[in-house]
């Protein structure tokens, strides 16, 4: 939600009002009056055929003419004129339109304030969306926004982009242009009380309103770094994996900060303009997503885009990420930075039941990290930032199991993996020579009872940020 909305919707200029026409649309007992303010031509633009379609996610509810720019030169391509619809829930005024009808290549743009529900069935609002180009969704109150979900204006909007237009939106109209919506139809939910409780009664979804080309399993947030938005969304997409919310038991959170816009265009690419983004996939369950418990969820991987930078929805990436886990409510620190991992060819992305990167300082066996309570197969993740690091684990192994631990080794440099007792005793080694070279080993419990031993990795030669990442499994 953005409550300066209502305030910031002002009265349409005098120098607009020579290029508008302002009409109400149908007053009923049943709902507020409609009110349609044209500028520019009277007439829509004709054309057989467009180019798009083209997406602009905003962080925030103002017009950047930068993307809105590039989505109009796509739709037309590059020859022409066309029709923009902009679409609010509440407020008085045009700021949008007076910012889009000036731009090269807009032969219209009409501001449509709905007030109810029903207004998505009006048919004059329909007419001028299905004869757009381009439908952009204002701020406000995303809740409005989802209440049209199964009218008229659903269809209209999905037609829009059908035919080679756009849509895009601000703030609420962001929201309401991912797959699932965060639709805030309770109360607005802060990152803290999210994470405290990822079931709070704010946390409420719409599904099955839009799902745009190459956009599927997305939940959108805006003003994200302002409002410090990070941890709500994290619980979004812990919330869409656990209940199903998308499919392939993944979400990609994306973050978009106040003045910040993603263009997205008709191949899938995301380009940002303004201060940065961010994408947050989930790709696994849970470790603890309870009504009434805090969140635990390990290794969300987070890419972060800043000005002119890229995120590809049509071939998702899968390096470029930096890592941060919620453990019992608790955020890592930095959520809003970190080193990414870029070395993919020799670093693969983390898989398994589990992930878990390394939190120093883990540089002795009393100092481990304990692994134990992971899903295995996991995947644990790491540097070697200095030539004498050394990086612990710990996890326990029952009689008859087998422990197998393959680690690929990043070419920044040589690392060597030991296999320890308790007590620090080397049961096992594997010190293979040269940057690069991958490590593993194996061993068999056959002892009764269980016992804890210990990872040991370790820098042999050279150093860097690029991640290892070792795959732990029992049989």
């Amino acid at each position: 939600m953005s409550p300066s909305r209502n305030s910031r919707r002002l009265a349409v200029t005098a120098a607009a009002a020579a290029l508008l026409t302002v009409a109400p649309l149908g007053v009923t007992a049943a709902h507020a009056q409609v009110t349609r303010v044209r500028q520019g031509s009277a007439a829509d633009a004709s054309r057989a055929s467009w180019s798009g379609p083209a997406y602009t996610m905003n962080g925030s509810g103002g017009i950047v003419t930068a993307t809105m720019t590039k989505a109009v030169d796509a739709i037309r391509g590059g020859t022409g004129a066309i029709d923009v619809v902009v679409i609010a829930g509440s407020g008085s005024g045009t700021p949008e339109c007076d910012v889009i009808t000036p731009l090269a290549g807009v032969n219209s743009c009409t501001t449509l304030t709905l007030t109810a529900a029903n207004d998505g069935n009006n048919s004059q609002v329909n007419t001028d969306i299905r004869n757009a180009e381009f439908v952009y969704f204002a701020g406000g109150d995303q809740c409005r926004y989802v209440a049209w979900k199964g009218t008229a204006l659903e269809a209209s909007v999905e037609s829009v982009v059908a035919k080679g237009g756009g849509v895009g939106g601000g703030s609420a109209g962001h929201h309401v242009n991912s797959d699932v919506v965060y639709d805030a139809c309770t109360a607005s939910a802060t990152s803290s009380g999210a994470l405290a409780n990822p079931y709070d009664r704010s946390l409420t979804f719409t599904t099955g309103m839009f799902r745009w080309p190459n956009y599927a399993g997305t939940i959108n947030d805006s003003h994200f770094v302002t409002r410090d938005r990070m941890g709500r969304t994290m619980a979004f997409v812990a919330r869409a994996v656990k209940d199903g919310l998308v499919s392939g038991g993944k979400a990609w959170g994306v973050g978009v900060e106040e003045g910040a816009s993603l263009y997205l265009d008709r191949a899938g690419r995301a380009t940002l303009s303004g201060p940065s983004a961010y994408v947050v996939l989930g790709d696994h369950q849970p470790e603890v997503a309870v009504s009434g418990q805090p969140l635990t969820y390990t290794n969300f991987k987070i890419w972060k885009l800043t000005n002119g930078q890229s995120y590809d929805f049509a071939n998702r990436p899968t390096c470029g990420y930096y890592l941060r886990s919620v453990r019992a409510g608790v955020p890592d620190a930095n959520l809003y930075s970190g080193t990414p991992i870029t070395d993919c060819s020799t670093t693969p992305p983390p898989s398994g039941g589990s992930t878990f990167a390394e939190v120093e300082s883990n540089d002795s066996r009393t100092a481990a990290n304990d692994i134990s309570g992971l899903t295995f197969p996991a995947t644990v993740t790491g540097d070697m930032k200095s030539t004498s690091d050394r990086d612990y684990f710990s996890l326990t192994l029952g009689s008859g199991q087998t422990l197998t631990v393959n680690c690929a080794v990043p070419a920044a440099y040589d690392a060597d993996l030991y296999l320890l007792s308790a007590s620090g005793s080397t049961l096992t080694r594997s010190v293979n020579d040269g940057a690069g070279a991958d490590e593993s080993v194996t061993l068999t419990r056959t002892a009764s009872g269980s016992a804890t031993y210990h990872l040991d990795l370790e820098a042999y030669a050279g150093s860097g940020t690029a991640d290892y990442a070792c795959v732990v499994a029992k049989s």
